[in-house]
């Protein structure tokens, strides 16, 4: 048996080489899982910094319509979704009286 062990030395190391590279290769920290996993992980988060970056940009459109120039339609809707001055999907109807 020890005969065999050490006839065949360098073809059972190179089998026990190659099994360990095939599963580093697939299995480690580095392997080709994790490269998808860190893949996925990457994509959810470039979706959620999209998602943020657009929640930001309406809040600073929002910011600006009540600081510098104050737009007096948002200061109405703002007035009326929280103190329930009205419903919601109501229409809106302005009549102007003119006396000439």
């Amino acid at each position: 048996m020890l005969s065999k062990i050490k006839k065949n030395y360098f073809l059972y190391i190179s089998i026990f080489l190659m099994l360990y590279f095939i599963f580093s290769l697939l299995n480690g920290e580095r392997g080709l899982f994790s490269y998808f996993k860190k893949n996925k992980i990457l994509k959810d988060l470039k979706n959620e910094e999209m998602q943020l970056s657009l929640k930001i940009n309406k809040l600073e459109i929002k910011n600006s319509l009540l600081t510098d120039n104050l737009d007096l339609d948002y200061v109405e809707f703002l007035i009326r979704d929280k103190f329930l001055l009205g419903k919601k999907n109501e229409t809106v109807y302005i009549i102007n009286y003119d006396d000439n």
